[in-house]
């Protein structure tokens, strides 16, 4: 751990410059008592590394230093893909691997690299969740993702939408999948690959025994095929529509992307300026919910039976606002 510390501590100085030992501190977590030590050691250790007294002062390397212990574990190695996610990295418990590895790859760069990549790190950012979603509470995430690496079998006590709602499973967990913001298990049991959301597992033991991956499983593939399969059971049936222009201005915000897709391709002007349209609905159910947030900017045409619900959502408003 020291030395790993330590080797933190000449890239940190190798990549910034000079560094007061607060700094240090609160960059590597530690107290700066532990700091001067730290550069204690280095000196005995022959590196050469110099310090200046006063409120301007420092630790500094001797210009022209440069380590060559750069060399990236195979912790750092299997992180390198996630360095530009580091909210998620630190949920499957790699963001200290993260933020070392990011420091590695910096100190091993020429300057002219190392400026152009602090320039984008400035200016580019990737935030994963969706708008209007809270992130999920993952507490068994990073063992899963330990289960998955190691292939080893685990038993879960599971929620799901439908009854009986709460189930145990032994999985073997084949992957993890991050969507919007959420995170998914993809994993096999009975012999058959399914998906469970991270966040509905409510306890998790992780067995000793290791299962064998089967070798020609494909991860991206595997759920870019759910996905279709989904999206193909998810609309039962179509909806016509008239929509105000205030309401088409605000579909994107209020609606699903496929409904407002679907406005979009099948739009048709009527004489008053409201759009007729045909889209995509799931159940009477979901799209009279989905529908309300239009209120009076939306007009059924059809099914009747859609219509209807919200006809009578309508006069049970009025006749609560009318009391």
């Amino acid at each position: 751990m020291r030395a790993s510390r330590l080797l933190s501590l000449i890239l940190l100085l190798q990549t910034r410059g000079r560094m007061t030992a607060q700094a240090l501190a609160d960059e590597l977590e530690v107290s700066v008592r532990t700091i001067y030590r730290d550069v204690d050691a280095l000196h005995s250790a022959g590196i050469p590394l110099y310090g200046d007294a006063g409120h301007a002062g420092g630790y500094q390397l001797l210009d022209g230093y440069r380590t060559r212990l750069t060399g990236l574990t195979a912790d750092e190695a299997d992180s390198l893909f996630l360095a530009g996610m580091p909210g998620p990295a630190a949920e499957l418990g790699l963001g200290a691997v993260v933020a070392a590895t990011q420091l590695k790859l910096m100190a091993s760069l020429p300057e002219e690299l190392r400026d152009r990549a602090g320039r984008i790190r400035a200016r580019f950012h990737l935030d994963a969740p969706n708008w209007y979603a809270g992130a999920d509470d993952v507490p068994h995430l990073a063992a899963l993702a330990r289960a998955v690496w190691e292939q080893r079998r685990v038993d879960v006590r599971y929620r799901r939408w439908r009854a009986p709602q709460e189930v145990t499973r032994t999985l073997e967990p084949y992957g993890l999948v991050l969507k919007g913001g959420r995170w998914y298990l993809v994993a096999a049991s009975d012999g058959l690959a399914r998906t469970y959301r991270v966040s509905q597992v409510l306890e998790l033991h992780v067995g000793e025994d290791r299962f064998d991956r089967e070798p020609d499983f494909d991860l991206a593939g595997h759920w870019a095929r759910s996905l279709a399969e989904f999206a193909a059971r998810r609309f039962t049936g179509e909806a016509v529509l008239r929509l105000s222009p205030v309401a088409v201005r605000r579909l994107e915000d209020l609606v699903t992307d496929e409904v407002a897709r679907a406005v979009a391709d099948t739009a048709a002007t009527d004489p008053d300026g409201w759009i007729r349209a045909t889209v995509p609905i799931e159940s009477v159910a979901h799209a009279h919910t989905q529908l309300l947030v239009l209120g009076a900017g939306v007009e059924v045409l059809s099914p009747p039976e859609l219509r209807a619900a919200l006809a009578e959502t309508a006069r049970e408003v009025v006749a609560l606002y009318a009391g």
